[in-house]
């Protein structure tokens, strides 16, 4: 029999020659502070659990509970039959947490962005997205056949300049990361709705990063500004700080009701487990009910970020827990990563094409669930092995 995929042997081949190649890590414990990865006992800084609410026993009798008085599966699309009044309940949920009318939430992230911009643009409107967005939303315009813009990395002039370009499209759709999940940084989401409403636009940030994280009891990007009301579509994740599973937009009545009936990735899919829905509500009334977490997070944070500034390393542009150390080439940020896990580290290297091929790093997230000892003993590595590598 004729291997007609032969070819991608010679192509990874060629990946691993580059520093390009990743293995998919094998995590043989339950997604806390502390792991057993690929059979070593390590202390990790590579996960989006930022609440640490992946194993609270909150969730887990949530999920329980739903399963008890469920069962497990769906068994449909839930356009057929698959919606059931626990699915409501969480979008009620969600929406309230959101101060928001509505909220519908997809199998995931990436089905939301893609469901949403492809449901909503046509052929005679235009998509302004700023040049760092994450690749779920580049997907999602490439889906459409709408005119493309694409504006400098948070510059505002840029926006403007590309708002005024595209007065005649029908419709403009400006969307935008909320924080920037390479570097840790912050749309001007203030400055940003000032345009979109001088110009009418509709505007649509990817809030996934800011879930759980920023805002009074981690309400998102929009409650850090206080742009109540002026984002016309909230874009979420409900599998980082809340630690569950999917997707999700908030915003009007009629977008959800629209998107019930336009978005393939939310038409065509199953609905989620009721396990998993159940546990979607207990996170978002636990990240209200226990502000504790959130604090924490951002204690956490500041300690180590300053840490690892006070060090010397190059922590680029970073306003929140996502932390790079920036260290320039592929092979080098390969090598860091591999020494920091021979001495008891998990944080994976980010390269080239997530980042330029001279912005290589190994991204660092510190989350609730890490104590002192595990940032002092984490910043400690870091100070042997940057000597070692001439990196401070």
């Amino acid at each position: 029999m004729t291997n007609h995929l032969e070819f991608l042997k010679d192509v990874i081949d060629d990946l691993k020659k580059e520093n390009l190649f990743s293995e998919l890590p094998l995590l043989s414990s339950q997604q806390q502070a502390r792991v057993k990865i690929n059979g070593k006992d390590v202390l990790t800084l590579s996960t989006n659990n930022y609440l640490g609410f992946a194993n609270h026993p909150r969730l887990v009798e949530a999920a329980k509970r739903a399963m008890d008085k469920w069962g497990f599966g769906t068994g449909a699309v839930r356009q057929i039959a698959g919606t059931m009044d626990i699915h409501n309940e969480a979008e009620e949920v969600l929406a309230k947490f959101k101060g928001t009318d509505a909220a519908l939430i997809f199998v995931a992230g990436i089905a939301a962005n893609r469901g949403t911009i492809q449901a909503l643009m046509g052929p005679e409107d235009a998509i302004i997205s700023d040049e760092l967005n994450h690749g779920s939303i580049i997907d999602g315009v490439r889906l459409t056949k709408s005119e493309r813009k694409i504006f400098p990395h948070k510059d505002m002039e840029g926006l403007e300049k590309v708002l005024k370009e595209t007065q005649n499209a029908k419709r403009r759709l400006v969307v935008t990361d909320g924080v920037f999940s390479m570097d840790g940084d912050i749309a001007p989401l203030d400055q940003i709705t000032e345009l979109t409403e001088k110009y009418d636009a509709i505007l649509m940030v990817d809030d996934a990063h800011g879930d759980g994280v920023l805002g009074k009891q981690g309400r998102g990007i929009v409650d850090h500004f206080n742009v109540h009301g002026k984002v016309d579509i909230e874009m979420g994740t409900l599998s980082k700080a809340f630690a569950c599973l999917g997707g999700y937009i908030a915003g009007t009545q009629e977008l959800r009701d629209y998107m019930t009936n336009r978005a393939r990735s939310f038409i065509f899919t199953t609905a989620h487990p009721m396990a998993i829905t159940g546990a979607i509500i207990e996170a978002i009334k636990m990240v209200q009910d226990e502000p504790e977490h959130h604090k924490k997070l951002w204690e956490n944070s500041n300690y180590f970020k300053e840490g690892l500034k006070d060090l010397g390393f190059n922590t680029g542009v970073s306003e929140t827990p996502i932390t790079p150390v920036i260290v320039g080439p592929s092979s080098k940020a390969a090598e860091l990563s591999k020494r920091l896990f021979d001495n008891g580290i998990f944080v994976k290297p980010i390269v080239f094409p997530l980042v330029s091929k001279d912005t290589a790093r190994v991204r660092n997230i510190v989350t609730a669930q890490h104590t002192r000892e595990d940032l002092d003993f984490a910043l400690e590595t870091y100070t042997k092995i940057g000597k070692e590598m001439k990196l401070i």
